[in-house]
């Protein structure tokens, strides 16, 4: 099959009548989670793992695409309205934005980010159509070796997710697979960590962990700081930009798409990192750089097309590879393992209509996400006036129903409650938890791959750098370890994370 003939079947996928449900309310939802600061697509996207269970793959992935994507759209209203950015990538959006909209100039801004991030996750849903079937048919010629260590390069470079000490982000990374062996052995049957709970002889189950981990330790956060929402708004006079206004801005929206696309493939790249290297960029382009920070509108053009650029492109090496760039993508994956799918190459093959749906709906969702944000403006600004005393017991509520409703097991509240706790606890040392999930993960897919080349060699070690390709991503791995562990590397990423704390 052709890629017109892939793309003909996402599209009749995409478009039947639930499909397309679950595509608007995915960007509806993204868009409410990202207006509002303090909650996250992350947190979210765990939250509603429960809710996948009752529902299609295809259509629970499109819905939770549609989330991550709409909260990038979601992050910027409030950005530049207000100052408060919903998103972490949209403090960027927020440095020119906010100024834009203290000249009068708000739904100037509005307009051009909406367009900039159109257009961005437009061209980036085309490249993952282009690359999709070239990566896959790579994939599929990977034997155990190549696999373990595509895992393990997947599990080092996570370590960019973190801001502070490597050694931390690796420790982290170790304590998740170590949590992620608790169970029984497939091999030999025997109980694993179980310390005579019977509970978890089938292991711990992954909505619960993600859940605590990100969903209520960020409750506990913010119940901690009781962030306060935003007390004015700033006038809107139109949301039609001058086409002097869209000729000024092409050149950032280009750039900082082709900037998004690219890091957005890479782990720890997504939203974030490109939105600031595109801000960056802009400035160091511009033959007025004293306007940024000012009221720049090249400031909010590239940031935004390049933050949904970078998250929509994060999804390549997940639906492609089974490697999660980031703990969003890694939440992904579980949505696929609940419903029995095993995330890589073999998805293309055995759920084409899962796979190109999926990317067909990043289509649909871009143009329902300029429909939905433009025309609202005035709710999403008034979400904010939610008092955060009444949000966030319903948010626990909901995610102690949601765990339970999985299994129809208490215990499972129970982890939930603990790993809220050890997430919390883990923002308090300073030790990020987006490499615990990642290591949670892909801990049992490394240890398969392994055990298998073991069988394979007869247990000879050396297989893993007799094959080219093996020995090349275990390179590739000793690389990065070496770069994120240099210091002026380790300065540049608690820059650019900075923002997050």
């Amino acid at each position: 099959m052709d890629l017109f003939s892939n793309l003909a079947l996402g599209f009749g996928t995409a478009l039947t009548p639930g499909n397309l449900f679950y595509c608007f309310a995915g960007a509806l939802l993204g868009t409410f989670i990202g207006v509002l600061p303090g909650i996250g697509p992350t947190a979210t996207i765990a939250m509603l793992l429960p809710l996948t269970y009752y529902l299609s793959p295809t259509s629970s992935l499109i819905m939770l695409a549609g989330i991550y994507y709409g909260s990038q759209y979601g992050g910027s209203t409030t950005a530049i309205l207000m100052n408060l950015p919903g998103e972490v990538s949209s403090s960027v959006t927020a440095i020119d934005g906010y100024q834009m909209a203290r000249q009068g100039k708000a739904g100037k801004a509005l307009a051009i980010a909406a367009i900039g991030s159109f257009v961005a996750g437009t061209f980036a849903t085309f490249v993952i159509a282009l690359v999709a079937i070239p990566l896959t048919r790579i994939a599929l010629q990977f034997g155990a070796p190549e696999n373990f260590s595509l895992v393990l390069l997947g599990l080092v470079t996570s370590t960019a997710l973190a801001h502070g000490s490597v050694v931390k982000a690796m420790a982290m990374i170790v304590t998740g697979m170590l949590f992620g062996m608790v169970g029984t052995d497939v091999d030999s049957g025997a109980y694993r960590f179980t310390f005579g709970v019977i509970d978890l002889t089938d292991g711990l189950s992954i909505v619960a962990v993600a859940l605590g981990i990100f969903g209520l330790a960020e409750t506990i956060r913010n119940v901690e700081s009781m962030p306060v929402s935003g007390s004015g708004t700033a006038p809107i006079t139109s949301l039609m930009p001058r086409w002097s206004d869209i000729r000024e801005s092409m050149g950032a929206i280009v750039r900082g798409t082709c900037l998004g696309t690219v890091l957005g493939t890479l782990p720890g790249g997504g939203s974030i990192l490109s939105a600031f290297f595109s801000y960056t960029v802009e400035k160091r382009l511009s033959k007025h750089p004293e306007r940024f920070g000012k009221g720049a509108i090249q400031g909010v053009a590239g940031p935004e097309s390049a933050n949904n650029a970078g998250a929509q492109t994060s999804f390549i090496p997940m639906l492609t590879l089974g490697i999660p760039s980031h703990p969003l993508m890694a939440l992904m994956i579980g949505a696929l393992m609940i419903q029995g799918i095993s995330p890589g190459p073999n998805v293309v093959r055995d759920q084409p209509a899962l796979f190109w749906g999926v990317i067909a709906s990043m289509w649909i969702g871009n143009a329902m996400l300029i429909i939905i944000n433009l025309p609202l403006v005035g709710l999403w600004v008034s979400l904010l006036k939610i008092p955060y005393r009444l949000l966030l017991p319903a948010i626990v509520i909901f995610s102690a129903i949601g765990v339970f409703t999985v299994s129809n097991n208490g215990f499972d509240v129970a982890i939930l409650a603990l790993f809220g706790l050890i997430g919390y606890g883990l923002h308090r040392l300073q030790c990020e938890p987006a490499p615990f999930l990642m290591g949670f993960v892909l801990g049992g897919p490394l240890e398969e791959h392994f055990r298998r080349a073991m069988v394979f060699s007869d247990g000879d070690p050396s297989i893993f750098i007799r094959q080219p390709i093996s020995a090349g991503l275990l390179a590739l791995a000793a690389l990065v370890l070496v770069m994120v562990s240099l210091p002026a590397i380790t300065r540049k990423r608690e820059e650019i994370f900075t923002e997050e704390t």
